[in-house]
C-alpha cells in the first residue's frame, strides 16, 4: 500500500506520464473493442441505487423478456462487424436460473455456430456448475463488476453483498473463464475506495476492467449526483493502469458525456480498449466516430 500511496502523492501530469509507459510496456500498442447487447431488460430485484432497469424504481427503461436466438446472434455478427472482438450477452435480474441457464446456452452455442468472435456474458450471481455449463457450450469469458469498493459497497447495494459477487467471479475462474469485472467511478466514493476496488481486482486476477463513470439517470437514487472531475477520472485511470499493468482497461459508460473534449487524454493516461455500439439503457457514439477515435489514439502511441 506504501508504493500505491507514493504513486497517489505524484503530480497528475506525472502520474499519468508513468501510466502511459505502463500500458505501452506492458501491452503495447493494443487496443480492445467489445460489445454488448441487453438481451433481456429490467424487472430486476436488486436496488442498486444507479441502474434504470431496477424493479425499486421508476424510470423510462423498457422491460422485456428475453431477445429471440436469432436477433441475438445477428448482433453478435454486426459486433464482428464493428471490430469488436468480444461480443457479451446481458440479462438483467440477480442471477442465473434454471430456464435462463438453458436460454444462454442454446444462445452461445448458435452464436459459436455463426460467428466468429469470442462470447462473454454477463447474467449476475452465478455458481461454478452453471458457468462450467455455458464455458461448455462456447462460453470464454464472464463479466460480474464489483460496482465500488468493498467498503462503500453497502451504500449502493443492499439486497446483495459484496461477498456474493467475489464468490461470482472465484466461481468463473475455478470454471476455467476468462473475468471481465470493474465498476463504475462518481458514485459519491472517495479516491480511496477507488483505490480499494482495484487491488481488490488484483487480487483477484481479472483480465478486463471496464470503468463506467456515472450517468445520473432520471428515477434512479443517483439522479442528481453531482459529476465527478475531469481531473479526479483521469488520476483514476492512471492508477488502474499502474496498480493493473497487464490487464485490458476498458472505458464503458459514460466516456462520451462525462470526459466530452477529454476523451483522448483518457487514453493517454493508460486506457486501452472501449466498449462501443452502445449501453445497457444508453446509446453512445456511433461506431464509425469511434472507430476514427481508435486509429487517431493509436497513431499517438506510436
Amino acid at each position: 500500500m506504501s508504493g500505491i500511496n507514493k504513486l497517489r502523492s505524484l503530480p497528475n501530469r506525472e502520474l499519468m506520464v508513468r501510466a502511459l509507459e505502463t500500458k505501452l510496456a506492458h501491452r503495447g500498442t493494443s487496443f480492445s473493442l467489445c460489445s454488448i447487447i441487453n438481451a433481456k431488460s429490467g424487472g430486476c430485484t436488486e436496488d442498486c441505487r444507479f441502474c434504470t432497469q431496477s424493479a425499486h424504481y421508476k424510470t423510462a427503461t423498457p422491460v422485456y423478456p428475453m431477445k429471440s436466438v436469432a436477433e441475438i446472434v445477428n448482433a453478435a455478427k454486426q459486433a464482428q462487424k464493428d471490430g469488436a472482438t468480444h461480443f457479451s450477452i446481458v440479462t438483467s435480474g440477480r442471477g442465473v436460473t434454471k430456464q435462463l441457464l438453458y436460454d444462454v446456452a442454446e444462445i452461445i452455442t448458435a452464436i459459436k455456430q455463426n460467428v466468429n468472435i469470442e462470447i462473454c456474458a454477463s447474467l449476475g450471481i452465478a455458481s461454478e456448475k452453471d458457468l462450467l455449463t455455458l464455458k461448455q457450450a462456447g462460453l470464454s469469458r464472464y463479466h460480474h463488476n464489483l460496482e465500488t469498493s468493498q467498503e462503500y459497497f453497502p451504500r449502493i447495494v443492499t439486497t446483495h453483498s459484496f461477498a456474493e459477487r467475489v464468490d461470482t467471479i472465484l466461481a468463473a475462474r475455478a470454471a476455467g473463464l476468462e473475468v471481465c469485472a470493474g465498476g463504475i467511478i462518481g458514485l459519491g466514493e472517495s479516491e480511496s475506495d477507488r483505490i480499494s476496488m482495484a487491488s481488490t481486482l488484483a487480487e483477484l486476477q481479472v483480465q478486463s476492467v471496464p470503468l463506467n463513470i456515472l450517468i445520473p439517470l432520471p428515477g434512479t437514487p443517483m439522479a442528481t449526483a453531482s459529476p465527478l472531475p475531469i481531473i479526479e477520472i483521469l488520476r483514476t485511470i492512471a492508477l488502474y493502469r499502474l496498480i493493473l499493468p497487464d490487464v485490458a482497461l476498458r472505458l464503458a459508460a459514460g466516456r462520451e458525456s462525462v470526459l466530452s473534449d477529454f476523451l483522448s487524454s483518457a487514453f493517454m493516461a493508460g486506457a486501452d480498449g472501449m466498449m462501443i455500439g452502445g449501453y445497457l439503457t444508453q446509446r453512445g457514439r456511433s461506431v464509425a466516430q469511434d472507430r476514427d477515435f481508435v486509429d487517431s489514439v493509436m497513431s499517438l502511441w506510436r
